[in-house]
């Protein structure tokens, strides 16, 4: 058991409220007297832990200091002698419930704060993600409703008469977004695929999902043509032809 497992899991709390099983009480012992630094931390948050004990003891109530009189006195004529010992230990039982009681609730107060920690890192995360998803859309507006976008319909031929997809193309930033929502599903074995064609030859734009709002494309220079292929999972490096839905010359 080192330095850093100790201070990192709070283990010398859990000492001091014994919590811990007797082999871990052993470990921690057998590093305080080796560990110099650590056993300095250890007396100062021991120090802590009485003086949170003295200025939060709470003032007991009358019923049970009258109790506790009572009883003194009543064993101080059976044994006068013992008195100021009886007294003692109820004090210290006192002290001892109360500086107990003390001790849970300031274990229950930092389950409490760990539990709010962990909402709140959850929460900024979840706006983290919600702001990157906010300037993704604004960028992909921007994109859309650029006065040098120029919007093409890609509608499915005689093999998918019922398929449609539209693209945003603008020469001047080298810019594409598809929106492939009017695509039909397909199985988990294949997936859609768009090509430029440029002087005859067919280069890879990227794959297409229907499940996608806007996708950004590769755009490629002098391209005469857009083509959607239908092609394996994972798309393929040349398209097959006879599995080509929609085309638009640009």
């Amino acid at each position: 058991m080192d330095r850093k497992r100790i201070l990192e899991e709070g283990l010398l709390e859990k000492y001091l409220l014994h919590e811990l099983t007797v082999r871990e009480q052993h470990a921690i012992e057998k590093v305080l007297q080796e560990d110099a630094e650590l056993r300095s931390r250890f007396e100062l948050l021991e120090t802590d832990f009485e003086q949170m004990a003295f200025e939060n003891a709470i003032i007991p109530n009358t019923r049970v200091k009258e109790s506790l009189k009572a009883r003194i006195e009543s064993e101080n004529t059976k044994q006068s002698n013992n008195w100021p010992l009886f007294a003692a230990a109820s004090i210290a039982l006192l002290f001892l419930s109360t500086s107990f009681w003390l001790f849970m609730n300031w274990q229950d107060a930092q389950k409490d704060l760990n539990t709010i920690r962990n909402q709140t890192t959850d929460l900024q995360k979840r706006l983290n993600q919600l702001e990157a998803k906010t300037a993704s859309t604004e960028t992909q507006l921007n994109v859309i409703n650029h006065v040098n976008t120029i919007p093409f319909l890609l509608k499915g031929n005689a093999k998918l008469p019922d398929a449609h997809a539209v693209a945003y193309v603008n020469h001047e930033d080298k810019l594409v977004m598809v929106n492939p929502k009017g695509l039909p599903k397909l199985s988990d074995e294949q997936t859609y695929q768009m090509w430029s064609d440029v002087d005859g030859e067919m280069i890879n734009m990227g794959l297409l999902s229907p499940n996608e709002e806007l996708l950004a494309l590769e755009y490629i220079n002098n391209a005469e043509s857009l083509n959607i292929t239908i092609e394996p999972a994972g798309g393929s490096e040349h398209p097959t032809v006879e599995n080509l839905i929609s085309n638009v010359m640009l």
